[in-house]
């Protein structure tokens, strides 16, 4: 993973190199004349003993011209006069193009090309240079999606868009964090922060992003890699904590100039994981991971849903009792408290949606006390089990049992709602024909608008808590083939729709 991200580090500098020749109103063949490639980390699959006359270098150089202007191969072979221009001898003939594309490229270096010229060519097209052999930006894009596999694909922002986002995110939300270094250092707080949102824009690591980011904003404008890594080292939590507060309210003060909160909102609650590959020792922020294998930092969210984008009201890390640390078992009800209670200084609160990993009467207990709804997948264990096994023996499809909490927080009232998954009621519907009886149709109905109420959440849960007594009925699902299980606080008992 770190040689493809050096990889293609190399293939967006050579591009942004020939952009900034460009830039100065030198011509393509003459940018490109003098453009050295850094290809340390690519391979030529030829052999040293074999009889190739052409460099890889050269190749590479003219295998970008190929890609940039988007020619054939035959017609490169009418313009001997470019040989100069890739530091070839002469320009070799098609089929020598063609076996060094399929034989001496391996799949490394081809995306090495195509990606450094496919950002020339966006790079040009964004910035209206003055390039007559540059292709048409739609060919690059078709291209792009063609060769990406849509579940793999990942959203890219134009250079438009992050500098958008960064002059927006600089005028709202840099001032409140401070990493307390000294006033006269080198760079300011606000060039790191400049930095860390064009990385997670662009999606890479550290090292590569700084180094395209200096290629975007200028040598002396951002700092090394290391340097920003030492730098966000620096950052006490507890104050980024608090950072992370005021510029949550200088955001929402912004949003409510447009339009308010009147009306209570809708929150999620969840699990964020980010892996940790280092050494464990003398890092109790670090936990296990679901597979037992991993490690990781995790934090849990709480983001108003609904809305065109998630909006994170509050954020807080989360801190597991580990083999490798001396912390205390770890407490979630507790982390729920301080989140719901910081989202509720800033909006007022509906309804709390959770998931599974926050099954337990704790949680339902706080949510309850802090008076708000909730919608909390349940964990299947024997008793749920057995309640679906009754349902299935008699036929039902969704049921509701009265239950209630007792813990030393307090109590409340509260019931469990049954119901088949997704899936399964797929099935179900596809094998109903135009006689069904209006019975089932409405039982349909009925589970259908029940399921889609629940997937508000961002992730999909099977079982469902809600704490206040309601007119209608909500339900969940869960991963139990059959019928799932759900909790809900409207009252009733054990029901048949």
């Amino acid at each position: 993973m770190e040689q493809r991200g050096r990889r293609l580090t190399d293939a967006f500098v050579a591009a942004l190199e020939l952009r900034k020749h460009l830039r100065e109103g030198t011509a393509f063949c003459d940018a490109l004349t003098n453009l050295k490639l850094q290809i340390e980390t690519l391979e030529d699959d030829y052999p040293e003993w074999h009889p190739a006359p052409y460099s890889f270098h050269g190749m590479l150089k003219l295998f970008i011209y190929l890609e940039v202007t988007g020619d054939s191969y035959r017609s490169l072979t009418h313009h001997p006069e470019l040989a100069d221009v890739f530091g070839l001898d002469r320009v070799p003939n098609e089929s020598v193009i063609s076996r060094t594309w399929r034989n001496r490229f391996d799949d490394d270096v081809r995306g090495y090309v195509t990606a450094s010229a496919h950002c020339l060519v966006k790079e040009i097209h964004n910035e209206n240079l003055s390039v007559p052999e540059v292709r048409p930006l739609e060919e690059v894009k078709q291209s792009s999606e063609e060769a990406t596999d849509p579940a793999e694909n990942t959203t890219e922002f134009s250079n438009e868009e992050i500098c958008r986002t960064t002059r927006l995110a600089r005028e709202h939300g840099f001032g409140p964090f401070d990493s307390e270094r000294a006033h006269n250092a080198t760079y300011e707080d606000t060039r790191f922060f400049e930095l860390q949102t064009f990385i997670g824009m662009v999606g890479c690591g550290t090292p590569q992003g700084a180094a395209r980011f200096k290629f975007r904003r200028g040598k002396e404008y951002g700092p090394h890699g290391d340097t920003h890594l030492r730098a966000v080292k620096q950052f006490d939590p507890e104050r980024l904590l608090e950072g992370f507060q005021q510029a949550t309210e200088r955001l929402l003060s912004v949003i409510q100039s447009e339009s308010s909160f009147r009306r209570p909102v809708t929150v999620a609650i969840d699990i964020t994981t980010v892996r940790y590959f280092g050494d464990v020792e003398g890092m109790p922020m670090v936990s296990g991971t679901k597979d037992g294998d991993g490690r990781a930092f995790k934090f849990a969210t709480l983001s108003i849903v609904g809305w065109n984008i998630p909006l994170i009201l509050a954020i807080e890390p989360v801190r597991e009792s580990s083999s490798w640390d001396q912390n205390p078992p770890n407490r979630i009800h507790r982390v729920v408290r301080r989140l719901v209670r910081r989202a509720q200084e800033h909006v007022p609160i509906e309804m709390v949606l959770c998931d599974r990993e926050f099954d337990s009467k704790a949680v339902y207990q706080t949510l309850s006390n802090l008076g708000v709804n909730y919608l909390i997948p349940k964990r299947i264990h024997g008793d749920e089990r057995e309640a679906i096994e009754t349902m299935d023996e008699n036929g039902q499809e969704v049921a509701v049992e009265s239950a209630s909490v007792h813990v030393e927080q307090g109590s409340h009232a509260m019931q469990f709602l049954s119901f088949p998954q997704q899936k399964e009621r797929e099935q179900r519907s596809l094998r109903r024909t135009s006689q069904s009886t209006p019975r089932k149709l409405k039982r349909s109905a009925a589970t259908t608008a029940a399921a889609g109420r629940s997937r508000t959440n961002t992730r999909a849960s099977r079982t469902t808590f809600w704490r206040r007594p309601r007119p209608r009925i909500t339900a969940y699902g869960c991963s139990i083939s059959c019928s799932q299980c759900c909790c809900t606080t409207s009252g009733g008992s054990l029901i048949s729709c």
